[in-house]
């Protein structure tokens, strides 16, 4: 690859901050091999913060492409006086994956596991190697790897030994320290050391940095005995005790924890452990966070593998969503005691102790996986969750502190009494059986401040308090994080001088320019330094739409991002159910994340380093969103970037011409609707190889795409043939009225009419609304929003009364139901909207009611292979779990594909789109589709969008069946 070239607005002359510019850096580094550097706004932009507080644009971000280009750029580092940052998924909460220079994303091309040793239960690995990708590859051959951070899905080795990450089940299975082998290193002295079991002194490698640090520790035996190592989750600050003579001085454990400011890890080896056969948790309620904080020393008399705290409130987050919640016993706070053992009775038997021992309210084991496995997703989801849990947001800052866990009620009462009495509050959880609580505090930086500097100023003073506080329980401020920026400053709460003299030394010893990772552990910047959230907000529009769960504010909402990660779920592997992040899926570049781009997003909201939502950054970013709607969702802070990225659109282009394929596909229902009379001629034409070749290119449409087929007779004109459409009020009071949107009534008719064929063979009475009701979905998606909102209100008043006659309405097209459930209130503030929005249902939804009613009678449906593409917008925002249960009712066996088809409306047609969208139809849909076929044939496949079923046929030739249609066949 060659040097990207610098684009939208980035600073190509610009100096970093050692005065060197920008240009001169990057030829540095392409003069050693080191190619793929992005100095563009967008990728500065998107790199500017991790998952914390902290804001820091970097001056280009470099993706080593070969381990050896690690020691190049910390060659140019050294010689050029220029910070390099390491930066594994970028779920830092402490600020230590940011930097002013040179930001090292290793996730790109450095992310190979290299070998499992199944013999000696050992792997070895690449630094931006994903958990979940290493876990696959130990559990392959009959092992795991221990630690599992709720971020497992995207967190990466690199990282994880960066902050000597624990998880949930370090009771079980340890810290990472616990875990590191050996190691590869490139230290901040340029030399490379290869480091093991045999100590400093069995080092391999260039430099005396193993000599020096040996005689740093010789003389100081004393203070390093009695300071460090007290507790298990005592991570801040250097271990230095792992250089003791009686732990074998070991450096790369030593090193492990340190934040990337001392050396880059370039291979690490990682010891795997055999799981039980057998793994069960018992759910235990008591009054509040505080009382199951007490509780918990009992409890560790146990073999626990983990003991995790949930408050309620996280809880209710997830219900108030409408999402299902498996029975918890009885309770306000939560904890999760999880045994493992050779068999479901020995771990019975294990909890039945527990649970007499736990002095709980109320307790529960839970013996389904799938409910376990849901109660674990909501665990893994806090710190998205928690950040919502409040009035206003709650920040990450005081996340991860930790205590021995004896103390940890006690702790817990002092830690609210401080919340009281600095105004503030916070959602406590996490690994309490190892004394470490996470937490999200409303801290008033940017609500409830009368200006940023009192905001600033009750952030600081918090976090003094609750540090010297946590001092005298022998507290650790951070229990598995790191110190990075937010904490580093107060470190001199915990230890005493000579230790901290001690962290200046070892910095001057491994890293003697301080080129690695300033600001963070030995030299640490002012811990209220770069708030990202206490930027001024200059450049926020005032939007069309109504942002209604953001005060009516977009910067807010785009500001709902807090770095968490999860739509860089498995690297782009593409795995589970969700949907969200398709893009990045496809591409694996963090731009295209809805991460990536909520961090344009509240840049341009700031106005420093990207000017508006009207700057080129912001549409580079967007331009591979999909619109999926999947974030909405599976994002756990809510972002909704489809949303964001109309309200963009109709920003930049209100009153300006605007791109072909908006005039064209953003306007296609209308097209549809003049096209009817002659649809049969323009299915002719469109056919023909030269005016097809013209149409697209007048559309903006690839011309690799087929052209949609106008339907001979819409829908509406086949049912008023037949005798089932009607008008409210001119027709006797139906069973189900069916809204012919303007996709099944113009392109796919057959859907509908199958919906009426199955109802009325169950002696339904069906009726399809004879009024022309659009829901402006593709008006939204190109944001011609001032046209979407008289569309949608339009149609709003027109079903309003449908709804409240009492009678289901259900929707056939997914998107278009979508529309209706979610954007027409975003648009319209009007009671009709709110009406339809609540009243409208799917297929599906309705069938689910009728048949728990006993008025409908499922086909049977054994023997049937079912693969399933949910469109996007109705796995994120309809559901499609009544599908699936009713198909599995049937007898079918149903393989349900997660993530989204690639094609999402407009997008997947549009010019410059075409690969994107293939690529992301391979992530899931086309190898399970092809797996399918493999093993059977006769597989059916369902999709019931219109997007989905035009991507299924253009890419593998494979006709999809909507739902009404698999079974109306089967009547």
């Amino acid at each position: 690859m060659t040097v990207e070239a610098t684009s939208s607005g980035s600073t190509g002359s610009a100096t970093t901050g050692s005065g060197v510019a920008t240009g001169d850096v990057l030829a540095a580094l392409a003069r050693r091999g080191v190619t793929d550097v992005d100095d563009s706004t967008v990728t500065r932009a998107a790199y500017s913060t991790d998952a914390s507080l902290f804001r820091v644009v970097p001056r280009a971000v470099v993706r080593p492409q070969h381990p050896d280009e690690l020691a190049a750029i910390v060659d140019v580092a050294r010689e050029l006086r220029v910070p390099v940052t390491m930066r594994g998924a970028g779920t830092s909460i402490a600020g230590n994956a940011v930097g002013p220079g040179l930001v090292v994303d290793t996730v790109k091309h450095l992310n190979r596991v290299l070998d499992v040793d199944a013999e000696a239960g050992t792997a070895v690995v690449q630094p931006g190697t994903i958990h979940a990708v290493l876990q696959k590859a130990a559990t392959a051959v009959g092992w795991r790897f221990g630690p599992d951070p709720s971020t497992h899905t995207r967190c990466t080795i690199g990282g994880m030994i960066g902050n000597n990450a624990c998880g949930s089940r370090a009771l079980g299975y340890g810290r990472m320290v616990d875990n590191v082998e050996a190691m590869s290193v490139v230290m901040g002295t340029g030399d490379t050391l290869a480091l093991g079991p045999g100590g400093l002194a069995g080092a391999i490698g260039t430099g005396d940095v193993p000599a020096a640090l040996d005689r740093l520790v010789g003389g100081h035996l004393g203070p390093i005995r009695t300071q460090f190592g007290r507790f298990g989750r005592q991570v801040s600050g250097y271990s230095l005790e792992h250089l003791l003579p009686e732990n074998g001085r070991r450096l790369d454990r030593f090193l492990t924890g340190s934040e990337g400011t001392l050396g880059v890890i370039t291979q690490a080896t990682v010891r795997l452990v055999r799981d039980a056969p057998a793994r069960t948790m018992a759910v235990l309620g008591y009054p509040s966070m505080i009382e199951a904080a007490d509780a918990v020393p009992a409890l560790l008399a146990h073999p626990l593998v983990a003991c995790e705290g949930l408050d309620a409130r996280i809880v209710d987050l997830v219900r108030g969503a409408g999402k299902a919640v498996p029975d918890l016993p009885k309770g306000a706070g939560w904890l999760f005691a999880e045994v493992t053992g050779e068999s479901l009775a020995e771990t019975e038997a294990l909890l039945a102790h527990v649970i007499a021992d736990a002095g709980a309210l109320d307790a529960r084991v839970v013996l389904d996986p799938a409910e376990a496995a849901a109660l674990w997703r909501i665990r893994e989801d806090g710190a998205g969750l928690a950040g919502r849990s409040l009035a206003t947001p709650a920040y990450s800052g005081w996340e991860d502190s930790a205590v021995p866990p004896e103390h940890l009620g006690a702790w817990l009462r002092d830690f609210d009494g401080l919340l009281k009495q600095f105004g503030l509050d916070g959602v406590p959880y996490g690994h309490f059986g190892d004394g470490c609580v996470h937490v999200r505090i409303d801290f008033p930086l940017v609500h409830g401040a009368a200006s940023i500097e009192e905001g600033r100023g009750v952030f600081r003073g918090f976090m003094e308090a609750a540090a010297a506080t946590l001092a005298t329980y022998g507290g650790s401020l951070s229990g598995e994080h790191g110190d990075g920026r937010v904490r580093s400053e107060l470190l001199s709460t915990m230890y005493d001088a000579e230790a901290i003299r001690l962290f200046g030394e070892v910095k001057a010893v491994c890293d003697p320019l301080g080129v690695l990772n300033p600001g963070n552990i030995a030299d640490p910047a002012p811990l209220d330094a770069d708030l990202r959230t206490s930027l001024p907000r200059v450049r926020e529009p005032l939007p069309l739409l109504r942002f209604t769960h953001d005060g009516g504010s977009m910067a807010d909402a785009v500001h709902r991002c807090t770095g968490v990660g999860k739509c860089v779920v498995g690297g782009g592997a593409g795995t589970g159910t969700g949907v969200m992040c398709p893009s990045y899926a496809a591409t694996r570049d963090e731009k295209d994340s809805t991460r990536g781009r909520a961090r344009v997003l509240q840049e341009a909201m700031n106005g420093d380093l990207v000017q508006g939502v009207s700057d080129p950054a912001v549409h580079e970013a967007l331009d591979l969103c999909l619109a999926c709607k999947g974030c909405a969702n599976d994002c756990p802070t809510g972002i909704d970037m489809a949303t964001y990225k109309s309200e963009v659109l109709h920003q930049t282009y209100a009153g300006k011409r605007r791109p072909r394929s908006h005039y064209v596909l953003g306007k296609l229902p209308m097209w549809a609707r003049l096209t009817t009379p002659v649809a049969g001629l323009a299915n002719a034409s469109l056919k023909a190889g030269p005016i097809a070749r013209v149409a697209r290119a007048v559309a903006g449409v690839d011309q690799r795409r087929s052209l949609p087929q106008f339907a001979g007779r819409t829908l509406r004109r086949s049912a008023r043939a037949d005798g089932a459409a009607g008008r409210l009020g001119s027709v006797e009071q139906p069973d189900v009225w069916i809204w012919a949107d303007s996709f099944t009534n113009h392109f796919l008719p057959a859907s509908g009419l199958a919906a009426v064929r199955f109802l009325e063979a169950q002696g339904l009475t069906v009726r399809v609304i004879d009024e022309r009701a659009c829901c402006g979905l593709t008006w939204v998606t190109t944001g011609q929003l001032d046209t979407a909102r008289r569309i949608a209100g339009r149609t709003a008043a027109t079903l309003a009364p449908y709804v409240a006659s009492g009678v289901p309405v259900v929707g056939i097209e997914p998107s278009c139901t979508a529309t209706l459930r979610s954007d027409l209130e975003e648009l319209s503030d009007a009671p009709e909207a709110a009406a339809v929005a609540a009243g409208v249902r799917t297929f599906g939804e309705l069938l689910a009611g009728l048949v728990a009613d006993g008025r409908v009678t499922l086909p049977d449906l054994t023997g049937t292979h079912v693969v399933a593409q949910p469109h996007c917008h109705q796995a994120s925002i309809l559901g499609w779990e009544a599908d699936e249960r009713l198909l599995k009712a049937a007898g079918a066996s149903v393989t349900r594909v997660g993530g989204c088809c690639g094609l999402a409306g407009n997008f997947g047609v549009e010019q410059g789109h075409y690969e994107v969208s293939v690529a992301v139809a391979e992530t899931q849909l086309l190898p399970a589709v092809r797996a399918a076929y493999a093993v059977d044939p006769d597989t059916v496949v369902l999709a019931d969008g219109m997007s989905c079923k035009i991507q299924l046929d253009d890419l593998a030739d494979v006709p999809a069946l909507h739902l009404a249609e698999l079974l109306a066949s089967r009547v």
